[in-house]
């Protein structure tokens, strides 16, 4: 019996999120519980990075689990990609070192989150995406990501996982960038908390756009007390785009 890591892959449009759910409730956990099993796997549940929202895509979501196999890691990435449907799939496994967990291992999280700047419906481009409209001022929304890097108190933009958990993430880095008519946010933090880059996206788009200026952004970032009331970016957006461990794991 070895303790396996994959990485996969999925568009989350048909999913009710990451974790499994009530019977006959479709989620990425459900789907690749199913596919393990059909290679033997007798475990009672994976283990994952994180939980991702109905709706969130992954490039880069780690799960692991315990399975007597009897072939080369490679072999049962192409096993399990053979079980699963095509909306999900494994893009490499390895057996871990003892001890490895995909969350509580972890370093360091990506997420991206994409933008649609347009008056019009994109029908392709806003399955991974949201479209929003006016336009936002990007330069106003570059200076307040800054603002966000750094250890600091998130709870005015999310709350802790789990119940009484702490709500101090530390972000490495927070930017934006353009991509003719698509703006791209990127953020790499210790961890996140529930909404929390989906909220953080929408408040820079409320600077973006006047609605909220850029004092009063940085006051919610000073003082946990106060919340951000304001709409929650949609799901399709934001995409999980790595977990990062020591070079050891």
């Amino acid at each position: 019996m070895e303790l396996y890591k994959s990485i996969i892959a999925y568009d989350g449009t048909e999913f009710h999120g990451f974790q499994r759910q009530a019977q006959g409730i479709r989620t990425v956990q459900s789907v690749v519980e199913d596919a393990l099993g059909n290679v033997g796997w007798q475990g009672r549940s994976i283990m994952a990075a994180g939980r991702t929202d109905a709706g969130v895509h992954a490039r880069g979501q780690v799960i692991a689990f315990e399975l007597a196999w009897q072939h080369e890691a490679m072999h049962l990435t192409q096993a399990l990609n053979a079980n699963l449907p095509s909306d999900v799939a494994v893009r490499q496994t390895d057996v871990a070192p003892p001890g490895f967990h995909p969350r509580f291992s972890a370093q360091r999280r990506c997420y991206r989150y994409t933008l649609i700047t347009s008056p019009f419906r994109d029908p392709l481009g806003e399955r991974y995406a949201w479209r929003i409209w006016p336009e936002p001022n990007l330069e106003a929304m570059e200076a307040v990501a800054t603002a966000l890097i750094g250890r600091r108190d998130f709870a005015a933009f999310g709350r802790a996982p789990i119940p009484d958990g702490h709500t101090v993430r530390q972000i490495f880095r927070a930017q934006w960038r353009q991509e003719l008519k698509i703006l791209v946010f990127e953020i790499e933090a210790d961890a996140f908390l529930f909404h929390m880059v989906r909220r953080l996206v929408a408040a820079m788009i409320d600077v973006g756009v006047g609605r909220l200026s850029a004092h009063e952004f940085q006051a919610l970032l000073d003082d946990p007390q106060l919340r951000w009331e304001g709409q929650v970016a949609d799901a399709q957006g934001l995409c999980l785009e790595a977990v990062s461990y020591d070079e050891q794991e």
